[in-house]
């Protein structure tokens, strides 16, 4: 595809990219001009995120060219590179190290940090970006980073990747940067993002959240398969027509049937929960069939909520009362859900071990049957399950999670936050999957911080500072009551 792009801050050419018999980009034309937002879309291992490994310098090219600033830089970029032609990654799978704190994170990509008081400048640096971008965070930059969750992790790295030292700002790549973020937040860094563009900083955002790509973005690349296969400006796309580019066969749904649902919710209860972090709070109740959400503003107890039911399920006590098996699927899937030695196949059908026995050994033939048939229904891209999990990019890995947990006999499904970083293809095939699992009598509770997904749960709670702040009913799950309950003092 031919570019003419004129101030050009990036333009890569032919670029080509394999892992041994995949190739993950097969001949990139693109090109940044100057002071614009250029949104990247495509179904999980369409190529995104290599080519931002490419342009972030590390990735090396197979093949291909890379200019910046009308600079070719083929032959020798690397991510030291990157940095001093003031290029910036925000990676979906989160850089921080954690065992350092957020201060000393900035060192790591701010090598101007040196000599005496660096710690301190870092420090003054990295607070301040935070509270421009994000105002009221609430993150402690000598906190380790280990320490945060996923959301403050996440705004963390966006602040380092923004901070300016002495090298120059021209390009910030952000990938999935809204993927743990309420709305709250995600609407903060996207305003930031375009005052950052209006100064004539030159973004990539690569997101599922089509909207976001929409609303906030000048011109709009779609890849798949590895190619850029459609490429205009953002106001010629509807979101019909950028579904379509993508090539998802699947047609979006705003919502489900609630009410053809209400009657085959059971009247058993699966689980009665009160959060133990919070002095006073309102209490959690699902049936069994029920698929029940969990909202409010990152951050404010759902995830331990979650937790505090997982436990429950094995060593149930007064303030937990689950009934039946539980799976958890995590959103912090490098932390928390991938095994990361392990294959595709084997993180697959870890859930299932007891099914796949024949007599005292793990029958070989079931287990490669049992992934082999996850692949097929769930669209793992991948050309084979015995490949390592972290061949896959990060939708496909959160794919192998969902596969996990429901191909176990867990009762109940929690999910924490699971669509992160998941296409749009992808999402509407796995909750049509929830649907179908919850018509058989399973339950599931659903944190998210996508609004729009409370529309597919039953009902939802609303958290404030680790309690149960309210409950809302299929007809009031709108932002708007979301976001008023949210912020709304607890009784």
């Amino acid at each position: 595809m031919e570019t003419d792009i004129p101030n050009s801050a990036v333009e890569l050419s032919r670029i080509v990219k394999s892992f041994g018999a995949v190739r993950a980009l097969a001949g990139v034309d693109l090109a940044l001009a100057q002071g614009e937002c250029l949104g990247l879309v495509g179904h999980n291992g369409a190529g995104k995120s290599t080519l931002m490994h490419v342009l972030a310098g590390t990735l090396k090219q197979d093949q291909g060219s890379l200019a910046i600033a009308g600079e070719d830089v083929s032959a020798h970029f690397s991510a030291a590179g990157a940095s001093a032609h003031g290029i910036r990654c925000v990676f979906q799978e989160l850089s921080l190290c954690p065992n350092l704190t957020i201060a000393e994170n900035a060192r790591i990509v701010h090598r101007s940090l040196k000599g005496v008081g660096w710690k301190a400048r870092a420090r003054n640096l990295i607070r301040a970006k935070l509270d421009e971008i994000f105002p009221g965070h609430g993150i402690d930059v000598d906190q380790e980073a280990g320490d945060l969750n996923i959301g403050q992790r996440q705004m963390a790295e966006i602040a380092r990747a923004f901070t300016e030292t002495d090298e120059p700002l021209r390009v910030v790549m952000l990938d999935e940067p809204t993927s743990s973020l309420d709305a709250v937040t995600a609407k903060q860094l996207l305003t930031f993002m375009r005052r950052e563009v209006a100064r004539g900083v030159s973004t990539i955002l690569i997101s599922h959240l089509l909207g976001d790509v929409l609303d906030h973005c000048d011109r709009i690349a779609v890849m798949k398969d590895g190619k850029v296969v459609a490429e205009r400006q953002a106001e010629a796309f509807t979101r019909r027509s950028l579904v379509e580019a993508m090539g998802t066969a699947a047609e979006e749904k705003s919502g489900r049937a609630i009410s053809s649902r209400k009657a085959k919710i059971s009247s058993e209860r699966a689980i009665e929960a009160t959060p133990r972090t919070a002095a006073r709070s309102e209490s959690l109740m699902v049936h069994k069939g029920e698929i029940v959400g969990l909202a409010g503003l990152a951050g404010h107890g759902q995830t331990r909520m979650l937790i505090q039911i997982f436990d429950g399920a094995r060593k149930g006590d007064e303030a937990t009362r689950v009934r039946g098996q539980a799976a958890f699927i995590a959103g912090d899937r490098q932390s928390d859900g991938i095994f990361n030695l392990w294959s595709i196949g084997e993180n697959t059908t870890v859930s299932a071990l007891k099914a796949l026995k024949r007599g005292p050994l793990i029958a070989s033939e079931r287990e490669t049957e049992m992934a082999r048939d996850w692949k097929e229904r769930i669209g793992i891209r991948t050309p084979d399950m015995n490949n390592n999990i972290l061949t896959l990019s990060g939708g496909n890995q959160q794919k192998a999670l969902f596969a996990r947990a429901l191909g176990s006999k867990a009762d109940i499904v929690l999910m924490d936050d699971p669509m992160r970083g998941v296409d749009v293809g992808t999402k509407l095939e796995v909750y049509d999957m929830i649907r179908q699992e919850a018509e058989r009598g399973r339950s599931f509770v659903w944190y998210t911080t996508e609004i729009d997904e409370l529309t597919h749960c039953d009902r939802a709670y609303i958290f404030r500072n680790g309690a149960i702040v309210a409950e809302l009913g299929p007809d009031e799950l709108t932002e708007d009551k979301v976001l008023h309950a949210s912020f709304a003092e607890s009784a």
